[in-house]
């Protein structure tokens, strides 16, 4: 079955059914958008949903955010999932570099991804991809 890889331009009931399947596999703590969340989230420019199918089936999912700062246009891919019996056949690895083209198009000068500890394979395919490991730390507040 041939592997599509493509950004999204419109929130379908489908595809809110598969980010609800897919998203709790990365973190499950995430739920799925609802459709009027994921029309805000596809209207937004700086926003990119790129999803990858097989046979018009949704098998992994990314989203691409580049922005200004004074300094350079960045990039930075979120929510990477490849759907856990899909995994281990270059799905994530094509998506991945999807993301990049579509970065490297809007004038992103670096790609930047966060992945949890425990997630050692991507960690290997990102090392692979020539993504390097920084000497940072994250932090988070959350707003209410």
């Amino acid at each position: 079955m041939a592997l599509v890889i493509d950004a999204v331009a419109e929130a379908t009931p489908d595809l809110v059914a598969a980010l609800a399947a897919l998203l709790p596999q990365l973190n499950p703590a995430l739920l799925g958008p609802s459709i009027e969340e994921l029309a805000i989230v596809l209207a937004d420019h700086a926003t990119t949903l790129v999803v990858a199918s097989e046979g018009g089936v949704i098998v992994a999912v990314a989203t691409l955010i580049v922005y200004s700062t004074p300094i350079w246009v960045k990039a930075r891919i979120e929510g990477l999932t490849v759907d856990e019996p899909a995994r281990g056949r270059g799905i994530g690895e094509a998506l991945v570099k999807r993301c990049v083209d579509i970065a490297r198009q809007r004038g992103a000068r670096v790609v930047e991804l966060q992945s949890a500890e425990r997630r050692e394979v991507a960690h290997r395919l990102f090392v692979n991809m020539g993504f390097e490991r920084r000497d940072s730390h994250v932090y988070r507040l959350t707003l209410s």
